[in-house]
């Protein structure tokens, strides 16, 4: 018995890791379509990302009443169902409605096509608001809390970050150097792949079990919020800078190397980008193996300070100093803020596990407020860019070191529980 309901765990476990892997896939198509939609549109080069994460504004709380009427499964088949539907939309927009003009916005004709664009990122920004909202709370939950909760989040992570680094990259390659003939017809390939995979892992997940917690249990009485707790309402701060900071960091670099315009720059701009998830991959991982042994807190004391050190020297070194790729000559601080993944790559996790420690029945009501504030990957990284293009692409970086200032002060005296008063079983 003890052996199947360890068989049961393991499977449970692998499949919220594949789910982890889906949400980055979809995330992270926004910075190399940015750049499609961009040269036609330069007001709206962060629109879709945007788009994708308004919804988490709409989705986080109902996602998480939705765990708790449904299920963790069926959220997530649901999900993905959604997820199908919005990418068939951005797909549509690469073959209906680029003649068709419906508004103007900064002097600029708008077509159709743009609109159905941002409505598919917006429907996905639903799947991955859902996908969120089971992923994290089920991995901490499996890992029975604590470090071994936040471990099993970082090796989730991990695959996420693989699919992180692969999305770029192909898009980049699919894409070359964008032109006034490129449009979301030369990256239609990246579209199908998601679909399909979306396919399969609902055709997967349907045929796995998965712990339901909740489900059938009668509802839990919250006499509190989960934001009466100091550390979960400094936590949900911390995730809203976070995933700003998670997405402006490449999303800019992406932008920034583009925007040299030497031949091949997307392709470029993609590849460097993909390193910056690269890098969170190999950090992920590095903490996976960690995390077992070595606190939350101090792991995401250093990470923080590591990123605000290395996007400083980003900053003030000179443009000049450059290295080559592809016969051209490309500026180092590129590099140190692709170095940047290694420390974001445990912050998500490690910000998740250590708000809901101690939550106990609040843990499913925080989750969802978490994923609302989610937001903030959309919101964040357009006042970065309006600052790229008001003070250049480097000089927005500031933005990102402020809020990786609070994230330091959240690992070091924010995430403390001074709330233990509160009734939680």
């Amino acid at each position: 018995m003890t052996q199947e309901k360890n068989n049961s765990k393991l499977i449970a476990i692998i499949t919220m890791c594949f789910i982890f892997a889906m949400i980055s896939f979809v995330t992270n198509m926004g910075a190399p379509f940015g750049n499609i939609w961009g040269f036609e549109y330069p007001f709206a080069k962060a629109w879709g990302n945007l788009m994708n994460f308004a919804a988490y504004l709409f989705m986080g709380i109902p996602a998480g009443k939705m765990l708790i009427k449904y299920g963790y499964k069926k959220t997530a088949l649901i999900a993905l169902v959604v997820g199908i539907i919005g990418l068939a939309f951005q797909y549509l927009s690469s073959i209906v409605g680029a003649g068709t003009y419906v508004f103007t916005y900064d002097n600029i004709p708008v077509a159709l096509n743009l609109i159905i664009y941002l409505l598919g990122a917006f429907i996905c920004g639903f799947c991955v608001c859902m996908l969120n909202t089971v992923v994290n709370p089920m991995l901490n939950l499996l890992g029975g809390g604590g470090n071994k909760g936040n471990q099993l989040i970082q090796i989730g992570g991990t695959m996420n970050s693989l699919t992180a680094t692969l999305t770029p990259l192909l898009s980049g390659l699919l894409v070359g150097t964008v032109t006034a003939d490129t449009s979301m017809s030369n990256v239609a390939p990246l579209l199908f792949i998601g679909m399909a995979v979306f396919a399969i892992s609902f055709v997967i997940i349907s045929r796995v079990q998965i712990p339901e917690p909740t489900l059938g249990k009668e509802q839990p009485k919250y006499e509190r919020s989960p934001l009466a707790f100091r550390h979960c309402l400094l936590g949900v701060i911390a995730i809203f800078f976070y995933v700003g900071i998670e997405i402006g960091i490449p999303m800019e670099l992406n932008f920034y190397i583009t925007d040299l315009g030497f031949e091949g720059s997307a392709a470029i701009g993609g590849t460097l980008a993909a390193s910056y998830w690269l890098m969170m991959l190999l950090g992920r991982a590095t903490s996976s193996a960690i995390s077992g042994k070595i606190s939350t807190s101090l792991q995401m004391t250093v990470v923080s300070s590591v990123a605000i050190i290395l996007l400083l020297i980003a900053i003030f070194l000179p443009e000049s100093v450059t290295f080559n790729v592809s016969n051209h000559d490309v500026p180092l601080k590129a590099v140190f803020i692709a170095a940047c993944g290694l420390c974001t790559s445990i912050m998500w996790g490690g910000i998740f596990n250590l708000s809901v420690e101690g939550l106990g029945k609040y843990t499913e009501a925080a989750s969802g407020i978490f994923m609302t504030m989610v937001v903030g990957g959309g919101i964040m990284p357009l006042i970065q860019e309006a600052i790229a293009k008001s003070a250049g692409p480097i000089a927005s970086y500031w933005l990102i070191i402020a809020m990786l200032a609070y994230i330091l002060f959240y690992s070091t005296i924010g995430c403390k529980n001074v709330n233990k008063d509160i009734k939680v079983d």
